[in-house]
């Protein structure tokens, strides 16, 4: 499918600080960019790096007093519906260097101290057919509520509280999984019939010798999603990371199916 991004961010710093942001869509072999552009108001001049793992990007960006950014894509997206039964586990001997950092806790994923549950409550299955009993479990045991979370919520947290927004239900599907010896890392990403529209958190499991997405909460079709950037959790992925005080004045994300058989308009 082809989708069409768009997305503003409307800030108010209240001194000067550097800004990191992440909100160019990842050229990746499920996801190919047809166009995009990134406009940024009321800071210097713009220094892009590569994100984690040399995927997507990342703009650094020094401001103050208001900032305003604006990105907007036009991206196919080439990836069929995530099966995850019957797709093995790897022997962590055999993984590659780059995914071995994902088996390991992280400040928002305490994997170690979800060993025994997931043992416990998961211990018959394996493989694929394990990560897709946790998401079926966090989907049925957690509630969705907007706002019940900060950003000092862990797994840990959100596993009590039994309820949180995308990256709490992230969180805990890659604590769990990597409980169980599966790799998992955090993906920042654009949703499309995401209700209502924002940022969204998902996650990748490694099986097979591949990744595969998987979106705990259900809310969003892992075919339709637009992948950001990648990291351990949610530190590695915001979409802006403000080095000093903001205040959000407006935020909005659309993303929208477009009709193939109509050219897109090239951004220039």
């Amino acid at each position: 499918m082809r989708l069409s991004i768009d997305a503003f961010l409307d800030y108010t710093l209240s001194g000067p600080a550097d800004l990191l942001f992440a909100l160019e869509v990842a050229q990746m072999h499920d996801q190919v960019l047809i166009t995009d552009k990134l406009v940024v108001g009321g800071v210097e001049p713009l220094r892009p790096i590569l994100g984690d793992e040399s995927l997507g990007r990342r703009t650094w960006a020094f401001g103050e007093g208001r900032v305003t950014a604006h990105y907007t894509a036009t991206v196919d997206i080439e990836r069929a519906p995530t099966a995850l039964q019957g797709l093995r586990a790897d022997r962590l001997k055999d993984l590659p260097p780059l995914v071995v950092p994902y088996l390991f806790p992280s400040r928002y994923c305490e994997a170690d101290r979800f060993e025994t549950a997931v043992r416990r409550e998961f211990g018959d299955a394996d493989g694929g057919d394990k990560v897709q009993a946790m998401a079926d479990w966090i989907r049925g045991h957690l509630d969705y509520v907007p706002g019940s979370s900060d950003v000092n919520t862990t797994a840990a947290d959100t596993y009590v509280a039994h309820r949180g927004v995308c990256r709490d239900f992230a969180h805990l599907l890659i604590a769990m999984t990597r409980a169980a010896g599966i790799p998992a890392r955090m993906v920042g990403a654009y949703a499309w019939q995401l209700d209502p529209p924002d940022f969204h958190a998902v996650v990748e499991v490694w099986l097979a010798d591949g990744w595969h997405l998987v979106d705990p909460t259900g809310l969003a079709p892992t075919e339709g999603i637009a992948r950001i950037g990648v990291g351990r959790d949610a530190t590695d992925i915001s979409f802006l990371t403000v080095f000093g005080q903001a205040q959000l004045n407006h935020q909005q994300v659309r993303v929208q199916m477009v009709d193939t058989d109509r050219q897109p308009e090239r951004l220039v």
